[in-house]
């Protein structure tokens, strides 16, 4: 059974068609990049398995479950913008995160914290926009979820910081959990990638592994996105 499996989404803004007819099945295990240029849809999707918006058709299954509060328990999601206040301190939000998900492990998110140097005590308010990215990511990947969704996780941090993100995604998920990240930061992630998803115009363009992209086009992701997606 696919640990994902959507069929048929649509989701409009007006007149706008943000998904269009958009069916995929995504397996557990799996490091997954969801590519496409701005307003392709990307955002769109992750919201939809997230739960934060609601398609007007189609069907999401996500570890069997209808998107909801069964399927939020098992879901960690990043979004593209911060979201907590910059009055709580950064220990504030370890405590709202044990509190509202069963399965988050302080122990790891204090060890990683301490790691980037990120005091418990500081207001958000006082972090840098890619210290706060930061501490948002290790909230995210500090729970043991089956499916991770990070929209954007690498915007604003410099390249060293990036490197980290990269491996605390891979040391953080286990085997039966899968990781959706959306992104323009192509070249910096390709490496940690199993499957890319492209979306064009809010359908679907290409879903293929990075092995069978690098052995059937003979190019990297980058490269072949840049075909795909060319102005």
């Amino acid at each position: 059974m696919a640990l994902i499996k959507c069929e048929g989404l649509v989701k409009k803004y007006g007149n706008m068609t943000a998904l269009s007819d958009f069916s995929i099945e995504i397996p557990a295990g799996r490091i997954i990049g969801i590519l496409g240029p701005n307003g392709s849809g990307k955002t769109t999707f992750i919201k939809s398995l997230s739960g934060v918006l609601t398609p007007e058709a189609g069907t999401i299954r996500i570890d069997g479950k209808e998107v909801g509060t069964e399927s939020k328990k098992i879901v960690s999601y990043l979004p593209e913008r911060p979201y907590f206040s910059s009055a709580v301190r950064v220990k504030e939000t370890l405590d709202f995160f044990e509190d509202f998900y069963e399965d988050f492990d302080r122990k790891t998110a204090i060890h990683m914290l301490s790691t980037l140097q990120i005091d418990l005590k500081s207001k958000i308010g006082s972090l840098s926009k890619g210290t706060r990215e930061k501490l948002q990511l290790v909230l995210v990947m500090s729970r043991r979820a089956k499916v991770y969704l990070l929209d954007e996780p690498m915007g604003g941090v410099d390249p060293a910081a990036r490197d980290f993100i990269l491996k605390t995604i891979l040391t953080n998920y286990s085997e039966d959990a899968s990781v959706l990240i959306s992104t323009h930061l192509i070249s910096d992630v390709e490496k940690v990638l199993d499957d890319v998803v492209f979306i064009k115009h809010g359908k679907l363009a290409l879903h293929k592994s990075v092995d069978d992209i690098r052995m059937d086009e003979k190019k990297s992701v980058d490269m072949l996105f840049r075909e795909v997606f060319a102005c």
